[in-house]
């Protein structure tokens, strides 16, 4: 009976998983695959890591699993890209099959890494690089195969998700609450690509790759972070019924695509708005499947050694059987994924919220209406209140109506000249998703 044999390339928190997983769900793999699953070698650029198995081999230099005839599939699970990238390639002109949980990678260098597999007759599985536990891949290239897509939109960073949840429910600023992130492993000690929004990014892109047929490409891609966010915002928005979260979204519009990561206000009757801590969470508006959602751990051991782990199950079916990939890489054929228009941040339409700190005068609010008018933007909500009567301050909330980008920054520009205005002048969207309820 053949064995399926793998090499795991990288033993953080994410190869440790996935060994852990293998070998404590030994039996069950061999009744799912009928065969066993054996890890046979690991490569870790780290000193020889503690784990107790005669049978595993190590190696510190991770390019030696990508031609060892003795691995069938080749688990990178090392992050970053350039070796990364290396690795993969390597592995696939050996005539390796590859799984990988790295976003970065597939948006990056996903089209080019397919077309080397395809030649080359192996597989490149990455369910793991989006949304952890989350089956989103194969929703969007087999579960919902038959729908046209209107919109993806989700929470799929764990790290400005855990933020936002915990300044919404207590009075710590961002700082602190980011720093508690890294001390839980929530954070990185570098957690620039969390919170300026790039891992998002690297994420969408493929989603809206699965969803919509595009190449996969960083180009044009519109990225907010949201270290700008304070705790008054937060307060404001669930006053006025909604919640701030940092949202991706691949949307089409008019046959063009959106494709953005940015701070959103969401009602709070919508299921995604009460995804807390953690969590990721996914919107999917199909026809003719209508409204889906799927919410579950988006990182960690855990959650992503489950993704990785199901590839390598579907994978070892094929091999047993000796079979062939049946399901092209993006759900498309090559000839099918084409470039579509995408919509520039500028022409994006949407309600806005604006909070603006100002003298506390009648002559301030009439000069930020005066200006709004003028741009044929209109209000929908307006709030007033003192800040502190030591300081003659009012903290002005503004719910526009539908207007461009391009008329609200500008608006925003000349109202933050006025003498009256204090300080920067927050501006989020409002995102009007569908219920899925």
């Amino acid at each position: 009976m053949k064995e399926i044999r793998l090499g795991i390339c990288g033993l953080g928190t994410v190869g440790g998983g996935v060994l852990d997983l293998i070998k404590s769900n030994a039996d069950r793999l061999y009744d799912q695959v009928g065969a066993p699953i054996k890890v046979v070698k690991i490569g870790s650029r780290s000193k020889k890591p503690l784990f107790h198995d005669e049978e595993i081999l190590f190696y510190q230099d991770v390019l030696l699993l990508a031609d060892d005839p003795d691995i069938d599939i080749v688990l990178e699970l090392i992050g970053g890209v350039d070796i990364a990238q290396e690795l993969v390639r390597k592995a696939i002109i050996n005539g390796k099959h590859v799984i990988t949980a790295n976003k970065a990678l597939i948006a990056s260098h996903g089209a080019e890494l397919f077309s080397l597999a395809q030649k080359h007759s192996v597989s490149l599985r990455f369910e793991a690089a989006v949304a952890g536990s989350i089956p989103i891949v194969k929703v969007l290239r087999e579960s919902l195969s038959s729908n046209k897509i209107s919109c993806v939109a989700g929470i799929i960073n764990g790290t400005t998700n855990y933020i936002l949840s915990e300044m919404a429910v207590s009075d710590r600023s961002f700082s602190d609450i980011l720093s508690e992130a890294q001390e839980l492993g929530f954070a990185e000690a570098d957690p620039t690509f969390d919170i300026e929004g790039i891992d998002a990014g690297h994420k969408l892109v493929i989603l809206a790759s699965l969803a919509f047929g595009i190449p996969l490409s960083l180009d044009e891609l519109c990225v907010e972070g949201m270290s700008q966010i304070s705790i008054a915002d937060l307060k404001s928005a669930n006053e006025l019924g909604y919640r701030i979260k940092h949202l991706a979204l691949a949307r089409l519009v008019d046959e063009r695509i959106e494709l953005s990561v940015h701070l959103a206000l969401i009602s709070e009757t919508h299921l995604i708005s009460r995804v807390d801590g953690v969590g990721n969470a996914i919107f999917i508006q199909g026809d003719p499947s209508g409204e889906t959602l799927l919410c579950g751990p988006g990182a960690g051991a855990g959650p992503t050694a489950s993704s990785v782990v199901s590839d390598v199950i579907d994978l070892a079916r094929n091999l047993i059987q000796e079979q062939a990939d049946q399901v092209k890489y993006l759900g498309f054929s090559t000839t099918a994924i084409k470039p579509r228009g995408l919509l520039t941040q500028d022409e994006i339409v949407a309600p806005w919220y604006l909070r603006i700190e100002a003298e506390d005068s009648s002559k301030s609010i009439s000069s930020i209406t005066d200006i709004l008018t003028k741009r044929d933007i209109s209000k929908q909500t307006i709030v007033s209140r003192a800040i502190d009567t030591s300081s003659k301050k009012i903290e002005i909330v503004i719910i526009t109506n539908p207007s461009s980008a391009k008329a609200l920054f500008d608006a925003v520009e000349e109202i933050s000249r006025l003498q009256s205005i204090f300080g920067a002048i927050t501006k989020i969207r409002i995102e009007d998703l569908p219920s899925c309820t």
